[in-house]
Protein backbone atom coordinates (compact mmCIF):
# COMPACT_ATOMS: atom_id res chain seq x y z
CA UNK A 1 0.00 0.00 0.00
CA UNK A 2 0.62 3.31 -0.50
CA UNK A 3 0.80 5.79 1.83
CA UNK A 4 3.17 8.47 1.97
CA UNK A 5 4.68 10.75 -0.90
CA UNK A 6 8.46 8.80 -0.74
CA UNK A 7 6.13 5.53 -1.25
CA UNK A 8 4.45 7.28 -4.36
CA UNK A 9 7.48 8.39 -5.68
CA UNK A 10 9.32 4.99 -5.65
CA UNK A 11 6.28 2.74 -7.03
CA UNK A 12 6.28 5.11 -9.63
CA UNK A 13 10.15 5.50 -10.22
CA UNK A 14 9.86 1.29 -10.60
CA UNK A 15 7.17 2.03 -13.26
CA UNK A 16 9.71 3.88 -15.49
CA UNK A 17 12.90 5.29 -16.37
CA UNK A 18 15.28 8.39 -14.87
CA UNK A 19 13.08 10.25 -18.15
CA UNK A 20 9.98 9.30 -17.26
CA UNK A 21 10.95 10.39 -13.74
CA UNK A 22 11.55 13.86 -14.72
CA UNK A 23 8.65 14.60 -17.20
CA UNK A 24 6.75 13.50 -14.19
CA UNK A 25 8.72 16.15 -11.71
CA UNK A 26 7.90 18.79 -14.40
CA UNK A 27 4.33 17.65 -15.16
CA UNK A 28 3.87 18.07 -11.03
CA UNK A 29 5.75 21.64 -11.13
CA UNK A 30 3.06 23.02 -13.85
CA UNK A 31 0.08 21.18 -12.22
CA UNK A 32 0.77 23.33 -8.83
CA UNK A 33 2.04 26.30 -10.31
CA UNK A 34 -1.41 26.09 -12.69
CA UNK A 35 -3.55 25.68 -9.36
CA UNK A 36 -3.06 29.06 -8.62
CA UNK A 37 -4.74 29.95 -11.40
CA UNK A 38 -7.23 27.37 -11.63
CA UNK A 39 -8.31 24.48 -9.32
CA UNK A 40 -7.22 21.85 -11.23
CA UNK A 41 -6.79 19.72 -7.62
CA UNK A 42 -7.85 20.42 -4.15
CA UNK A 43 -5.91 22.64 -2.50
CA UNK A 44 -6.11 20.07 0.17
CA UNK A 45 -4.41 17.54 -1.98
CA UNK A 46 -0.98 19.73 -2.99
CA UNK A 47 1.20 18.16 -0.30
CA UNK A 48 0.03 14.45 -1.67
CA UNK A 49 0.08 15.48 -5.37
CA UNK A 50 2.53 12.44 -5.75
CA UNK A 51 0.21 9.89 -3.72
CA UNK A 52 -3.05 11.14 -4.74
CA UNK A 53 -2.91 12.09 -7.93
CA UNK A 54 0.78 10.73 -9.57
CA UNK A 55 0.66 7.17 -8.20
CA UNK A 56 -2.80 6.74 -8.50
CA UNK A 57 -2.57 7.31 -11.94
CA UNK A 58 0.29 5.44 -12.30
CA UNK A 59 -0.94 2.51 -10.96
CA UNK A 60 -3.26 1.67 -13.80
CA UNK A 61 -0.81 0.25 -16.30
CA UNK A 62 -0.58 -2.81 -14.03
CA UNK A 63 -3.97 -3.32 -15.14
CA UNK A 64 -3.51 -3.52 -18.55
CA UNK A 65 -1.58 -6.51 -20.32
CA UNK A 66 1.72 -5.81 -22.14
CA UNK A 67 0.27 -6.64 -25.70
CA UNK A 68 -2.19 -3.44 -24.78
CA UNK A 69 0.32 -1.36 -24.25
CA UNK A 70 2.36 -2.63 -27.35
CA UNK A 71 3.04 -1.51 -30.68
CA UNK A 72 0.71 -4.17 -32.02
CA UNK A 73 -2.51 -2.45 -30.12
CA UNK A 74 -5.07 -1.32 -32.03
CA UNK A 75 -5.65 2.28 -31.36
CA UNK A 76 -4.81 5.02 -29.15
CA UNK A 77 -5.04 4.64 -24.99
CA UNK A 78 -8.49 7.17 -24.55
CA UNK A 79 -8.82 8.99 -21.51
CA UNK A 80 -12.62 10.46 -20.68
CA UNK A 81 -12.72 14.03 -19.04
CA UNK A 82 -8.87 14.12 -18.12
CA UNK A 83 -9.24 17.17 -16.08
CA UNK A 84 -5.88 18.64 -15.43
CA UNK A 85 -3.73 15.29 -16.83
CA UNK A 86 -4.76 12.78 -14.59
CA UNK A 87 -4.76 10.21 -15.18
CA UNK A 88 -4.01 10.09 -19.32
CA UNK A 89 -1.03 12.60 -19.06
CA UNK A 90 0.52 10.57 -16.25
CA UNK A 91 -0.07 7.59 -18.59
CA UNK A 92 1.64 9.77 -21.80
CA UNK A 93 4.43 10.46 -19.54
CA UNK A 94 5.09 6.81 -18.96
CA UNK A 95 3.90 5.50 -22.12
CA UNK A 96 5.92 8.19 -24.57
CA UNK A 97 5.65 5.86 -28.07
CA UNK A 98 1.97 5.13 -27.06
CA UNK A 99 -0.56 7.42 -28.89
CA UNK A 100 -2.62 8.86 -26.10
CA UNK A 101 -6.19 11.02 -26.40
CA UNK A 102 -7.10 12.72 -23.94
CA UNK A 103 -11.00 14.62 -24.14
CA UNK A 104 -11.27 17.46 -21.98
CA UNK A 105 -14.46 19.76 -22.99
CA UNK A 106 -13.70 22.82 -20.44
CA UNK A 107 -11.53 24.84 -22.00
CA UNK A 108 -9.43 25.99 -19.92
CA UNK A 109 -7.97 22.35 -18.96
CA UNK A 110 -7.74 21.56 -22.25
CA UNK A 111 -5.70 24.53 -23.09
CA UNK A 112 -3.41 23.26 -19.91
CA UNK A 113 -3.08 20.24 -21.06
CA UNK A 114 -2.00 21.34 -24.54
CA UNK A 115 0.75 23.49 -23.28
CA UNK A 116 1.66 20.59 -20.54
CA UNK A 117 1.81 18.16 -23.45
CA UNK A 118 3.93 20.56 -25.65
CA UNK A 119 6.52 21.33 -22.48
CA UNK A 120 6.96 17.14 -21.59
CA UNK A 121 7.02 17.34 -25.60
CA UNK A 122 4.76 14.17 -25.80
CA UNK A 123 4.64 13.63 -29.59
CA UNK A 124 1.56 11.21 -29.31
CA UNK A 125 -0.48 12.41 -27.12
CA UNK A 126 -3.16 14.89 -27.97
CA UNK A 127 -6.05 16.97 -26.63
CA UNK A 128 -9.71 16.14 -27.90
CA UNK A 129 -11.24 19.83 -26.50
CA UNK A 130 -14.56 18.57 -26.57
CA UNK A 131 -17.25 16.49 -25.26
CA UNK A 132 -16.93 12.91 -26.15
CA UNK A 133 -20.33 12.64 -27.64
CA UNK A 134 -18.80 15.08 -30.96
CA UNK A 135 -15.57 13.29 -31.16
CA UNK A 136 -14.95 11.09 -34.35
CA UNK A 137 -14.97 7.38 -33.00
CA UNK A 138 -11.37 5.20 -33.16
CA UNK A 139 -10.93 2.20 -31.68
CA UNK A 140 -9.16 2.36 -28.74
CA UNK A 141 -6.70 -0.20 -26.85
CA UNK A 142 -7.64 1.16 -23.89
CA UNK A 143 -9.60 3.73 -22.10
CA UNK A 144 -9.42 5.26 -18.83
CA UNK A 145 -11.79 7.73 -16.80
CA UNK A 146 -11.84 9.33 -13.42
CA UNK A 147 -14.19 11.07 -12.03
CA UNK A 148 -16.02 11.09 -15.49
CA UNK A 149 -19.40 9.64 -15.19
CA UNK A 150 -21.31 6.91 -13.63
CA UNK A 151 -20.20 3.50 -14.60
CA UNK A 152 -23.28 2.95 -16.58
CA UNK A 153 -23.46 6.18 -18.78
CA UNK A 154 -19.77 5.96 -18.77
CA UNK A 155 -19.90 2.79 -20.64
CA UNK A 156 -22.99 4.11 -22.66
CA UNK A 157 -20.92 7.22 -23.99
CA UNK A 158 -17.27 4.82 -24.39
CA UNK A 159 -18.78 2.54 -26.74
CA UNK A 160 -18.08 3.98 -30.24
CA UNK A 161 -14.26 3.71 -29.03
CA UNK A 162 -14.66 0.05 -27.67
CA UNK A 163 -13.75 -3.43 -29.29
CA UNK A 164 -13.39 -6.66 -28.04
CA UNK A 165 -9.87 -6.15 -27.25
CA UNK A 166 -10.13 -2.64 -25.74
CA UNK A 167 -9.07 -2.46 -22.23
CA UNK A 168 -10.76 -0.26 -19.66
CA UNK A 169 -9.31 0.73 -16.32
CA UNK A 170 -11.47 3.25 -14.83
CA UNK A 171 -11.29 4.41 -10.90
CA UNK A 172 -13.63 4.35 -9.08
CA UNK A 173 -13.27 5.08 -5.59
CA UNK A 174 -15.36 3.99 -2.59
CA UNK A 175 -18.29 3.24 -5.56
CA UNK A 176 -16.62 1.20 -7.76
CA UNK A 177 -18.35 -2.18 -6.35
CA UNK A 178 -21.64 -0.71 -6.11
CA UNK A 179 -21.67 0.32 -9.21
CA UNK A 180 -20.27 -2.30 -10.83
CA UNK A 181 -23.46 -4.18 -9.17
CA UNK A 182 -26.09 -2.13 -10.75
CA UNK A 183 -25.65 -3.13 -14.42
CA UNK A 184 -26.63 -6.24 -16.56
CA UNK A 185 -25.40 -9.39 -15.53
CA UNK A 186 -24.20 -9.80 -19.15
CA UNK A 187 -22.19 -7.02 -19.02
CA UNK A 188 -21.00 -6.72 -15.27
CA UNK A 189 -19.55 -10.13 -15.89
CA UNK A 190 -17.13 -9.05 -18.17
CA UNK A 191 -15.67 -6.70 -15.14
CA UNK A 192 -14.25 -6.85 -12.22
CA UNK A 193 -13.09 -4.50 -9.10
CA UNK A 194 -9.02 -4.26 -8.10
CA UNK A 195 -8.60 -2.78 -5.28
CA UNK A 196 -6.35 0.69 -5.23
CA UNK A 197 -2.61 0.91 -4.08
CA UNK A 198 -3.42 4.76 -3.12
CA UNK A 199 -6.38 3.93 -1.09
CA UNK A 200 -6.96 0.86 0.73
CA UNK A 201 -11.22 1.70 0.29
CA UNK A 202 -11.07 2.57 -3.19
CA UNK A 203 -11.66 -0.20 -6.35
CA UNK A 204 -10.47 0.02 -9.83
CA UNK A 205 -13.40 -1.01 -12.44
CA UNK A 206 -11.21 -3.07 -14.68
CA UNK A 207 -11.39 -5.20 -18.24
CA UNK A 208 -8.65 -6.32 -19.64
Amino acid sequence: MITTEADARAYVASLTDEAGMARLESFAALVLEENQQQNLIAKATEPQLWQRHIADSAQLLENVSRETLGPNAQGPWLDLGSGPGFPGLVIAALCPNMPVVLVESRARRADFLNRAIAALELHKCRVEGQRLERVTPFPARAISARAFAPLAKLLELSAPFSTRATAYVLPKGRSAAQELEILKPSIRAMFHVKHSLTDPEAGIIVKA
